[in-house]
């Protein structure tokens, strides 16, 4: 087990330096000049083609590009120092993604302040994904074929096939602008540490359109897999040991019908930590997600990128864990 997860690293760490390689090299051909943005942006002085030329000097877009990913990825490690313009230099401690074009701040120490948001609306929305979505899926399985089957099947069929940004959004215009409900009025992220009451309130709205969402998926999910479990031998071996109902599903089903829907859960959490673009925006939630897609569209390329990273460490790790928990949970897969 341990050489195998010190592989995976190794091969993440890889995956990651190839990704970091791509993401820079779209940004040195790109068609937006990260020279041009940062001299159109400082308003001190008009960009002249004599200003263009000094920043373009000191982005090192005058040197060839293996030198600078070389400046970059050295950044990474021991940090860098960075100038904008004649005077205006910067030190980017390790480890130094870059500095963000439109706050003049280090990309890295902005994004540590935007994690905790992520986390929060992450690991809140993934528990009501299991939370709900299993015991109901579980719940079909053992009525399979019945009204209650096909109405729970039926239902969250119509609810997983309307966008999710159009369910998020009227869920938050339901529940604080038509019905004014109080509970849900100040949404988005406070500090857990300043006041935890108001960090669960103005999480709470955010959880629940992830969670009535998303547990759609996971109730087919669990339900799918605990079908086909239940007609395994070994189930049927111990119905005939007179077991009970509850003991066969929940003792014996429910830890081999649990494997699949874990696999696909360790990678669209994951994804939900890379950034939920929806969610935050909608909510009002200054996370990643809606860090990433306000630096796409000011064209601030040091945080596009880093977000990028982000979101390819995090679901290398995602990937890794659930490898792990797969093994664990089924004694009969081994890693070698």
């Amino acid at each position: 087990m341990f050489a195998y997860v010190v592989k995976r690293l190794l091969s993440g760490v890889v995956v990651l330096f190839l990704i970091s390689m791509s993401v820079f090299l779209l940004f040195w051909y790109g068609p937006s000049e990260p020279a041009q943005t940062i001299c159109d942006r400082d308003t001190s002085n008009r960009c002249t083609p004599a200003r263009l030329e000094v920043f373009r000097e000191n982005l090192g877009f005058n040197n060839e590009w293996y030198e600078e990913y070389g400046t970059f990825v050295k950044g990474v490690v021991a940090g860098r120092e960075i100038q904008f313009g004649s005077t205006t230099k910067f030190q980017c401690d390790a480890p130094c993604l870059g500095y963000s074009y439109r706050t003049k701040a280090p990309v890295f120490e902005e994004m540590k302040t935007r994690m905790p948001a992520t986390f929060s609306v992450a690991i809140g929305g993934a528990f009501l994904y299991l939370a709900i979505g299993i015991p109901i899926g579980v719940a079909a399985a053992r009525r399979r074929g019945t009204l209650t089957d096909k109405a729970l099947v039926s239902s969250f069929l119509v609810i997983s096939s309307i966008p999710y940004y159009l369910f998020a959004l009227l869920t938050w215009l339901f529940l604080t602008i038509t019905w004014e409900i109080p509970f849900f009025a100040d949404t988005g992220y406070f500090p857990i540490t300043d006041n935890p009451a108001k960090w669960f309130s103005g999480m709470l709205l955010a959880w629940l359109a992830l969670g009535a969402f998303g547990c759609t998926q996971y109730t087919r999910y669990a339900r799918g897999s605990m079908v086909e479990v239940l007609n395994e031998d070994y189930i049927r071996t111990a119905k005939s040991k007179g077991l009970t109902s509850n003991s066969v599903v929940y003792k014996h089903g429910l830890r081999a019908a649990l494997v699949p829907v874990i696999t696909i859960f360790g990678i669209e959490f994951g994804t939900l930590l890379a950034g939920t673009i929806f969610t935050e925006t909608i909510f009002d939630i200054e996370g990643i997600g809606l860090w990433a897609l306000e630096a796409v569209v000011q064209r601030d390329l040091p945080v596009v990128s880093a977000t990028a990273l982000f979101g390819a460490a995090v679901l290398i790790i995602a990937n890794i864990l659930v490898d792990v928990v797969y093994s664990i949970l089924d004694p009969r897969v081994r890693l070698s």
